[in-house]
């Protein structure tokens, strides 16, 4: 993959990312703060917790932090999946961010 491709596919990425939480927020009373510096978004949840996702770019990777951990994401192809065989990034950033704010939230990729 080169540079510009690995870009225009993480922006995708955290663009889904920022529309996900405006639908989230229009939908709920989650009230998911959603900023973003560069490639950082940082969500923050009711409760003070918060979930970074960051782009690495020199290795064509996304990266989550989360309360459970730190998450590494490579594009398969089809969609970013988990470098150590934990699954598929919306899927990860869906659970991550319902165990943090304590109700079912659901990210998608478009």
């Amino acid at each position: 993959m080169t540079d510009p491709e690995f870009m225009s596919l993480a922006e995708s990425l955290l663009r889904a990312l920022e529309l996900s939480c405006d639908r989230i927020n229009d939908e709920s009373d989650a009230d998911v703060d959603n900023q973003r510096v560069g490639s950082m978004v940082t969500l923050t949840f009711a409760n003070r917790t918060q979930i970074i996702v960051n782009l690495q770019k020199p290795l064509h990777e996304v990266w989550m932090a989360a309360k459970s951990g730190g998450y590494h994401y490579k594009w398969s192809g089809t969609e970013w999946q988990d470098t150590k065989g934990q699954g598929e990034f919306f899927a990860a950033l869906s659970a991550n961010a319902s165990q943090q704010a304590g109700m079912d939230l659901v990210f998608t990729a478009g």
